[in-house]
């Protein structure tokens, strides 16, 4: 007998053997019970989900003899010869062979003519999008206004493609994608019918290289059910499909994320010894990547395409590592994919780019730095050189590692003496602990009066002064304010802010009244402007005396 591939032969005859397409199936399923026959159908999704399976089924229940029906019995002269491809009442046509108008046409002129035998005359299109341009106007006319009897289906993969004059005149239907947990359920069922021996692992594997389609991943099961004579193992698997098994993925994003980079390069040694793909390789740790940030974010482990134990130690990997870690590593990550799919030594693009991701952990913060506090991420070696001096270091705050020499002290801080100079050493080393966390409210902060008095920090705001007053109102300066305090005066000094008085104007000096009325005159004055001088004394002379 001669052998069938898996793909053929477990292949959908019936709805409710259609998987990971629920949606569709109940809304064609309501229709055929209701007799709501539209006389145009579009089926679009990927390769593989099961879109043309979809038109022929519906095209036996609606000439089933027991129907219309929810679904078609599959014994009847109808369904047997709609299932073999026999039935002269049902035509699949592929779309790239009937491109040209003229074909179209005559197509579309034989289906003027009632069915020989069936209910309805169905036309199955498949990728209609290879159509011209011409044929489409030439389908416009019967799609829109067919005779009774007839009924398209068309199916695409590129539904952008096709024009919007067909797409207004048929019921359209997306297929998705199958997850990769049902497809290997899928393929399980495959395996205990088929008496192959294959491991959930391989099996999940299988899933994900077929990317959602159920064609490309019953067909991947035969390979390797072929390779290793019914029996597929682990290692087979993963060398036949050219990636890595999630654990070793988890270890992989494990080792980048803790700056590894040792272990990052066995990795890299280990794609190469195996001969896996690189660019293939790269493609999946970025989904694995992908399903860690949405883990980081919050989101739940059974909504990410895992078996359970994984996806919850996944889980904990990634909040443990902070989703704006994941952010940033799968933001440079993604930034690298076509250099690594692109370039000739694929493995030397994937080998930097994930150094690259593994130095990541040990970058510090630029707030942090401005503010003077080391990032706990990053060790001692990653620490920034200082290039320029600058003013003697505060005492050691709460977010920053204290000297080698003198220890610090565990105690709080002694309450500082009663002062009032606003420019003795605590107070200096307070403007000096707010510049380095807010340069410019420092700056502000230095035109005030500030003062320290029986244990408290005073900033006393003059009244014209409405910008400090404001800042020192926002939650955001206040807490600049007291880690300020706390790093200089330790923890639990108070500081609060009070407004002062308005400023006096400086008033001038008394002038004589001769030497004021000198220089108001507009002669004088030019006079000034010229030379760049001043009235210094007046002397009257008889024939330049005003009169009275």
């Amino acid at each position: 007998m001669t052998y069938q591939v898996l793909a053929r032969k477990w292949r959908p005859q019936s709805f409710s053997s259609l998987i990971g397409q629920e949606a569709i199936v109940t809304a064609l399923r309501n229709a055929l019970t209701e007799g709501r026959i539209a006389q145009a159908y579009l089926f679009s999704g990927i390769r593989g989900v099961g879109k043309t399976t979809a038109a022929r089924v519906l095209a036996k229940a609606l000439n089933c003899e027991k129907g219309p029906a929810a679904d078609p019995c599959n014994e009847c002269i109808a369904c047997i010869e709609i299932t073999r491809g026999s039935d002269l009442d049902v035509q699949e046509v592929d779309a790239a062979t009937y491109s040209k108008v003229e074909q179209v046409r005559d197509l579309t002129e034989s289906l003027k003519y009632g069915p020989a035998r069936d209910r309805y005359k169905v036309v199955v299109l498949d990728e209609i999008h290879r159509l011209s341009r011409q044929a489409f106007d030439a389908l416009l006319k019967i799609v829109e206004e067919p005779p009774a009897h007839l009924v398209f289906i068309f199916a695409t993969t590129e539904i952008d493609a096709v024009p919007a004059t067909i797409l207004s005149r048929c019921q359209e239907f997306h297929f998705r994608r199958v997850p990769s947990l049902l497809l290997s359920g899928h393929l399980r069922s495959i395996c205990e019918a088929e008496a192959i021996a294959a491991s959930d692992t391989a099996l999940r594997l299988i899933a994900r290289a077929g990317e959602g389609s159920v064609r490309d991943s019953v067909a991947l099961l035969d390979q390797l059910a072929t390779f290793g004579s019914g029996t597929i193992a682990d290692e087979d698997a993963i060398r036949l499909l050219g990636g890595l098994d999630t654990a070793l993925f988890h270890e992989l994003l494990a080792a980048i994320v803790a700056g590894d980079a040792p272990a990052v390069v066995g990795f890299v040694s280990r794609i190469q010894d195996e001969g896996w793909d690189p660019r293939h390789v790269y493609g999946q740790f970025l989904s694995f990547c992908r399903d860690a940030l949405h883990l980081g974010l919050g989101g739940a482990p059974e909504q990410i395409d895992l078996p359970g134990e994984e996806a919850v130690a996944l889980a904990e990997l990634a909040r443990g590592a902070g989703y704006e870690n994941l952010l940033r590593l799968l933001h440079q990550l993604l930034a690298s994919e076509q250099v690594v799919r692109r370039s000739e030594a694929g493995v030397l693009a994937l080998e930097i780019a994930w150094l690259r991701a593994a130095e990541l952990p040990k970058l510090a913060r630029v707030e942090d730095i401005l503010a003077g506090v080391q990032s706990a991420a990053a060790p001692a070696s990653a620490r920034p050189p200082r290039t320029a001096p600058g003013p003697p270091p505060p005492p050691p705050s709460r977010n920053s590692a204290p000297p080698p020499s003198p220890p610090a002290r565990t105690e709080p801080a002694a309450p500082p003496p009663a002062s009032s100079a606003p420019a003795g050493e605590p107070v200096q080393a307070f403007i000096e602990a707010v510049s380095r966390r807010k340069a410019p409210f420092a700056a502000l902060l230095a035109q005030a009066d500030v003062t320290v008095r029986d244990g408290e920090l005073r900033i006393t705001v003059p009244s014209e002064d409405v910008l400090l007053e404001t800042r020192l109102q926002q939650p955001a300066y206040r807490l600049v304010v007291e880690e300020s305090v706390a790093a200089v005066f330790g923890p639990g000094v108070a500081w609060r802010s009070v407004r002062g008085e308005p400023k006096k104007k400086a008033e001038p000096p008394p002038a004589e009244p001769d030497r004021a009325r000198a220089a108001e005159n507009p002669q004088v004055q030019a006079v000034l402007d010229i030379f760049g001088g001043r009235v210094e004394t007046v002397e009257e002379h008889g024939s330049l005396r005003e009169e009275p």
